[in-house]
């Protein structure tokens, strides 16, 4: 069946990634390896015979070896806010120099605080404190009770102790929509506004969730291609919008996929089964633009491609009623932290 829940943490966007816009806002130390490799996509690269004027050059973080007591830490800003289930603290390539254990911590700011807020802040943990091991993924759940657990963090600091090198820190988690960005027209099934892939046929060459990042495909890999098909099925992929709304178009891109792209496309509502367009031709290497029409709001659309191939980017656009606006706006006030949503100008959710 799907491949997307043997993904981690259920196949959960990785909301530090570069791709959707998360950011390193500050590093402790820096000495070998540039922390802004941490959100870098795709794996850690590695020459065994690359050295600089310091040391070995490494495709990660890494600081200097502690003399003194005390630990190291990153700060990076997230693509947006989002409720947390685990970290992969990855220590590919990283041998005798890994950290023997780290901690994540997660802090609400909503808005863009500057530098010293950010490090004044009242930070929370989000996870234990997980002993690591040397060039492996390190999957660390978020604790149901940890104080931060269970409510938007928009900053993660990962904790290394006391020293050493990370290639990647992912931080999976469900972003929640924030009812001040559904006025009018929006793509309802990105991943910065909530959207998510939750189920597909197939990801063997690239995972599902690429389609729903902002921007264009840079690279092939930068979208979701299934394996070649040797039967008379075809492949999918369902993805639950950010919210229930009356969709307008849907844009197919298959841009990058210019002798694998799908011979045809068909969109559906997932839920009650009909059709929103029709089984539709497609090209290589082009954005393909659709109209919808539909009389009630759609709440998860399928995407189904024959037989299989790639698709770059697949666009959602609609707009969520005014009456379904406002449970969002109740959910999502929820999720922060009280003295945070005190500070939330509510008139802006309806504008």
């Amino acid at each position: 069946m799907p491949d997307v829940g043997r993904a981690p943490f259920g196949g959960r966007p990785d909301v530090a990634s570069r791709v959707l816009g998360g950011s390193v806002s500050y590093a402790s130390d820096e000495f070998f390896a540039d922390a802004h490799n941490l959100i870098e996509p795709g794996p850690a690269s590695h020459d065994p015979a690359a050295f600089g004027i310091r040391g070995k050059l490494y495709d990660g973080w890494e600081t200097r070896r502690r003399r003194e007591p005390g630990e190291d830490f990153a700060i990076i800003r997230l693509a947006a806010p989002a409720v947390l289930h685990g970290m992969n603290i990855d220590t590919t390539h990283f041998r005798g120099n890994y950290p023997p254990r780290a901690v994540v911590d997660g802090v609400t700011l909503l808005g863009y605080p500057a530098l010293g807020e950010v490090l004044a802040a009242d930070w929370v943990p989000v996870t234990e404190v997980a002993e690591l091991g040397g060039n492996q993924a390190n999957l660390v759940p978020a604790t149901a009770t940890a104080t931060a657990a269970g409510r938007l963090v928009t900053h993660v600091r990962l904790r290394i102790q006391p020293d050493g090198g990370v290639a990647r820190l992912r931080v999976f988690g469900d972003v929640v929509p924030d009812p001040r960005r559904l006025g009018g027209r929006v793509d309802l099934a990105a991943t910065l506004a909530g959207g998510q892939v939750t189920a597909c046929s197939n990801m063997f060459y690239a995972a599902p969730g690429n389609v729903l990042a902002p921007g264009r495909a840079r690279v092939m890999s930068d979208g979701w291609e299934t394996a070649r098909r040797r039967d008379q099925g075809n492949d999918w992929l369902v993805v639950r919008l950010a919210a229930p709304g009356l969709l307008h178009h849907v844009i197919i891109d298959t841009t990058r996929f210019v002798g694998n792209a799908p011979g045809t496309a068909r969109l559906s509502d997932a839920e009650s089964g009909a059709e929103l367009l029709p089984r539709t031709r497609l090209l290589p290497d082009t954005e393909h633009r659709f109209r919808i029409r539909v009389a009630a709001p759609v709440r998860e659309v399928r995407l189904d491609i024959y037989p299989d191939g790639g698709i770059s980017r697949l666009r959602v656009v609609g707009e969520v009623p005014p009456a379904r606006r406002e449970d969002i706006a109740q959910r999502w006030l929820s999720l922060l932290p009280a003295e945070v949503a005190a500070t939330v100008d509510r008139t802006e959710f309806f504008d």
